[in-house]
């Protein structure tokens, strides 16, 4: 069983224990122990309709560029959104606004650019960008999903198109227990920080339970070919996958 951890009293920590192997998540590696965390990048964990995405994004092509190929315009490339570091391209020069707002630890996920795009002066205080925003709620947030999934190399990830059914229903369909997901949720944040994302690794926290799942359920079943991601969700029953969601998607978008 594992330490007690401040805070927790002992005959809880007991059953939560007995509920969930621990030995199925960890892995050795070069001699050292290391834990294998969750790693859910947006690509088929949203919905949209590609149609309607590629005519919004009409009103962003003057200045931006996305998908393979994709080069930098007036704006920045949008490949790899999702976990993206605001202001961190290397080959782009940013206005001082980005920069400072990438200083203080802005990274691009579903929220933040739903904010952004709604209204990029309100979210960049300064920002030189000159679109007026979407005000349509629907029109943004296909267009979110549209644009995180793609990856950071412009290939487009497994998508959910309009219709598509979510993976993992069965775990969907259970409410989650939080503070069992609170536990099990020690495994993932050593390398996904509470506090956000952190260079490549994207944060978790924030998401709707559907997405959560389904991108859980694509390691299960080896469509995200990860093969660490892909031992540890194969010993995740429905029960583990449903505590993590509601534990993850409890706390605030970082």
């Amino acid at each position: 069983m594992t330490p007690l951890p401040i805070g927790v009293e002992e005959e809880e920590w007991k059953r939560l224990n007995s509920r969930f192997d621990h030995t199925a998540c960890w892995k050795t590696l070069t001699g050292l122990t290391i834990i294998a965390v969750i790693v859910i990048r947006a690509g088929a964990a949203f919905a949209f309709d590609a149609d309607a995405a590629l005519a919004s994004f009409k009103k962003c092509r003057t200045c931006h560029e996305i998908g393979e190929g994709a080069r930098n315009k007036v704006g920045p490339q949008l490949n790899g959104l999702n976990g993206r570091k605001a202001a961190s391209l290397n080959d782009f020069k940013y206005s001082n606004p980005f920069l400072k707002a990438g200083a203080e630890g802005l990274a691009w996920n579903a929220d933040r650019l739903d904010a952004f795009i709604k209204k990029p002066r309100d979210l960049v205080k300064g920002t030189r960008m000159s679109f007026a925003g979407l005000k349509d709620d629907d029109e943004r947030g296909n267009l979110i999903g549209w644009l995180l999934h793609f990856s950071a190399d412009g290939s487009e990830m497994a998508e959910m198109a309009t219709g598509a059914k979510w993976l993992g229903a069965s775990a969907t369909a259970i409410k989650g227990d939080l503070d069992y997901g609170r536990y099990l949720s020690g495994e993932c944040v050593t390398c996904h920080r509470l506090s956000g994302g952190d260079n490549a690794i994207p944060p978790i926290t924030g998401w709707a339970k559907a997405p959560f799942i389904h991108a859980l359920y694509e390691y299960k079943t080896k469509i995200r070919g990860n093969p660490v991601m892909q031992t540890v969700t194969g010993r995740l029953g429905d029960e583990e996958m449903a505590a993590l969601a509601a534990y993850f998607g409890s706390l605030p978008v970082q």
